[in-house]
């Protein structure tokens, strides 16, 4: 990542309370003082900004910091955490005592000698944003207000906004590590609304990454404008939802949340490792179409999911979850790698230093098969073509869902036809996996817009499919015949 940015975090040498090896090491002493097996640190510096365009007035714009030191030790399988919200070393003593309740008493090892190494970078944005002034966001977003106004004469309200964060983070552990990473996001958001013949409906478009400025080279706000326009206009046309079981096509990109949701929460590790997923002890048997393939991978350039390093000091790498129907493994943090036997597979990730780390998703993918997109719809008498999702929810234990779509279109004799409104997918994760019968060879990955929550701690994440044909799905909506 280029080091021009201005902000930097004040536990890094030459700041004002610097963090080197040997603090460290100390802090790791006096956790480990009371008998525990493990224990790491987490220092974190995160500043964050945000702009909002409310019809050509810019009616917010804020910034904000946040930093800390979480401590955690494990013994056997039970964790101690404790954090601290400044860097003094009578606190993060405080910090590392506490932690260190969670042992017995006895006799503490020591940490072993701590030990930095090269990280790949999988972002690299060439003008960090927190670097551009605020008043060349605010152009940017009225480049977007302007471009939708002009798109169509039907359009009576536009909303822009943009997000931006830069998270720097160190981290330190008992068995030797001591690695760092500086971490950036940003995030377009544009909503559009369009009346005519006094109807109205909305329209959306949002990107981004772990990117830079230069993200706007190619994705500019009058592309971004376009596509809202596009949405909203389509859904002025929109006729109700047929209702029922039927043939659906998940279109690329974005679809895979639906993935994410239905079937990646279920293959986090801390949930096989309590049994309350559905994908508990089924390592070896086939849970998929065995056209399906799923991974986990936080090494994608510029992905919004993408890391460096995981927030437990492990390096991240590609993961398969799935392959050819049949499960493989799952994503793992420490406490789930300790339970299984295995290494962590870098997905010890959390919102914060005042949250301790669980298994997460960085990004999901379903890899493409071999047909050709335009066969997949042909060969649908009568379905639903899933354009953009919106809202769902998941039951972890037995992967029900029920998702609502924001963009969906009939399919008549394998063709695209009318846009639908009120679709909602209703179906078993696992069940709809198995039912997939053609994967196309186009895959997309999501424009940098999925955040996840889990247990109260929110990350962001991408998702990634290639059109899908799903066999059966049950579609809420109006009855078959009002269609």
């Amino acid at each position: 990542m280029s080091q021009n940015t201005r902000y930097r975090a004040p536990f890094l040498a030459g700041a004002e309370t610097p963090i080197d090896a040997a603090i460290a090491t100390e802090l790791l002493r006096v956790a480990l003082g009371r008998g525990g097996d493990y224990a790491d640190l987490f220092f974190e510096y995160e500043v964050s900004g945000s702009y909002a365009l409310d019809e050509g007035i810019m009616k917010s714009a804020g910034r904000s910091v946040s930093m800390g030191l979480g401590v955690r030790v494990m013994k056997g399988e039970a964790t101690g955490y404790a954090y601290v919200q400044d860097f003094s070393p009578e606190s993060m003593r405080h910090a590392a005592r506490t932690a260190a309740q969670i042992a017995d008493g006895g006799g503490g090892s020591a940490p072993l000698p701590l030990a930095g190494r090269e990280l790949p970078s999988y972002y690299k944005p060439q003008r960090p944003s927190l670097d551009v002034d605020g008043e060349r966001k605010r152009a940017l977003l009225l480049r977007a207000d302007a471009a939708a106004r002009k798109a169509d004469p039907r359009v009576v309200r536009v909303e822009a906004s943009l997000a931006e964060q830069l998270r720097e983070i160190l981290i330190a552990t008992s068995d030797g590590k001591l690695l760092g990473d500086r971490q950036p996001l940003l995030r377009l958001g544009l909503r559009v609304l369009v009346e005519d013949k006094g109807k109205r409906e909305s329209g959306s478009s949002n990107g981004g990454g772990r990117v830079g400025m230069e993200y706007f080279d190619n994705r500019s706000p009058e592309w971004h404008a376009k596509q809202a326009v596009r949405h909203a206009l389509v859904m002025l046309e929109a006729r109700e939802s047929p209702a029922g079981e039927m043939e659906v096509v998940l279109a690329p990109g974005d679809s895979g949340i639906m993935l994410h949701e239905a079937v990646g929460h279920g293959l986090e590790a801390d949930f096989n490792r309590k049994g309350t997923s559905n994908y508990s002890g089924c390592i070896g048997q086939a849970v998929a179409s065995e056209l399906c393939t799923v991974v986990d991978d936080p090494t994608l350039m510029g992905s919004r999911g993408s890391i460096n390093v995981d927030d437990e000091g492990n390096e991240p790498r590609a993961t398969t979850l799935i392959e050819a129907g049949v499960l493989r493994g799952y994503m793992q943090d420490r406490h789930s790698a300790n339970h299984f036997g295995v290494e962590p597979s870098g997905h010890g990730r959390r919102e914060s230093f005042q949250d301790r780390p669980m298994p997460r998703m960085t990004n999901t993918l379903l890899l493409p098969g071999s047909h050709d997109p335009e066969e997949i719809i042909a060969s649908v008498k009568r379905g639903i073509y899933a354009s953009k999702f919106g809202g769902g929810q998941v039951d972890i234990s037995n992967g029900d869902f029920v998702f609502s779509l924001t963009e969906s279109y009939l399919i008549e004799d394998g063709k695209i036809t009318a846009p639908l409104k009120g679709v909602n997918l209703v179906g078993n994760g696992p069940e709809v996996m198995r039912r997939v019968t053609m994967l196309g060879s186009d895959m997309q990955v999501s424009d940098g817009i999925w955040t996840c929550g889990k247990e109260g701690q929110s990350v962001p994440v991408g998702v990634g499919c290639p059109t899908v044909k799903v066999a059966a799905v049950t579609v809420g909506g109006t009855q078959m015949g009002g269609a």
